[in-house]
C-alpha cells in the first residue's frame, strides 16, 4: 500500500524522498516541536526540560532515518535502530518517575511525554510530516490545557487522597471521629516512614465524600481548608 503523506504531497516530490533538505526537515520539524514541549515542561519546572526533549526526539528522527537507509540499501525488514531509540527512550522515561517524600509519583507525566515526542521523532523521520504536527498539536494540548480541566474533575471527586501530619499519634483517632462527623468515609490509612524521626506522626489518607451535603456544595479544597483548622493537624494537603 502506498502511502502519500498530505503535507509532503502538498511540499511537492522532494518532501517524499530522502536528501537532504527533506532531511534537514525531517529533523529540525521534531526538534522544533520538542523544544516547545520541553519549554512547557521547564515552565512548570520538571527535571526533563528543553535539552532533554530535543534531544531525544532528534536521536529518535536520526535512527529511523538510518534505518530507511539500512532498509532500501541492505535489505534489512526491520527498523532495528528506532526499536532501540524507543527502547532507550522508555528506559530514560521510567528512570524519571520518582516517588516524594509524601508518597506522591513524581514526573510521570513528563516521563510519558518524552517518549511520546521521541515517537513524533520517529514519525518525522519516516517522512510523515502530517502525524507528525497532529501529534505535536494533541501533545500539546494535552500538556498545556486539559491540567485546569483534569484539576476540575478531581476537586469534584468524592474520591481523593491527603497527606496529613499530626501532632500526636493519639490524635489520630480524633481526626478519624471528624471526618465520620462531616460525612467523609476513610478508605485506607498508611503510616509514612520517612519521617518517623521528625516527631511527626504522618499518614497517606484515602478518602471518600458520603455526606450528600459535601458532595453538592464543598470542593476538595474546602474541606482541606477546614480540617487543617483543627488544633492537631500540623499540616494537610491533597495528593495529586
Amino acid at each position: 500500500m502506498n502511502i502519500v503523506d498530505p503535507i509532503a504531497n502538498y511540499l511537492g516530490e522532494w518532501a517524499s524522498t530522502v536528501n537532504i533538505l527533506s532531511v534537514l526537515v525531517r529533523l529540525a520539524l521534531p526538534v522544533i516541536a520538542a523544544a516547545i514541549i520541553g519549554c512547557e515542561r521547564s515552565s512548570k519546572r520538571h527535571a526533563a526540560g528543553l535539552r532533554t526533549f530535543m534531544l531525544a526526539s532528534f536521536a529518535s528522527a536520526c535512527a529511523m532515518l538510518i534505518d530507511m537507509f539500512l532498509i532500501e540499501s541492505a535489505g534489512i525488514k526491520f527498523p532495528l535502530v528506532s526499536a532501540a531509540s524507543l527502547v532507550g527512550a522508555a528506559t530514560i522515561s521510567s528512570n524519571s518517575i520518582l516517588f516524594s517524600s509524601k508518597n506522591q509519583i513524581k514526573g510521570l507525566t513528563t516521563a510519558v511525554a518524552l517518549w511520546a515526542c521521541s515517537i513524533l521523532g520517529l514519525t518525522a523521520g519516516a517522512g510523515f510530516y502530517t502525524v507528525t504536527v497532529i501529534g505535536f498539536v494533541a501533545l500539546y494540548c494535552c500538556l498545556s490545557l486539559f491540567p485546569s480541566f483534569e484539576r476540575y474533575l478531581k476537586n469534584r471527586s468524592n474520591h481523593f487522597e491527603v497527606h496529613l501530619e499530626l501532632t500526636n499519634k493519639t490524635n489520630l483517632q480524633d481526626f478519624v471521629t471528624t471526618l465520620r462527623k462531616i460525612g467523609v468515609i476513610i478508605d485506607d490509612i498508611e503510616a509514612n516512614a520517612a519521617y518517623i524521626n521528625s516527631g511527626l506522626s504522618v499518614y497517606t489518607v484515602s478518602l471518600t465524600i458520603n455526606s450528600p451535603e459535601l458532595k453538592k456544595y464543598k470542593t476538595h479544597k474546602e474541606i482541606i481548608e477546614a480540617l487543617s483548622t483543627l488544633d492537631y493537624v500540623y499540616y494537610i494537603e491533597e495528593m495529586n
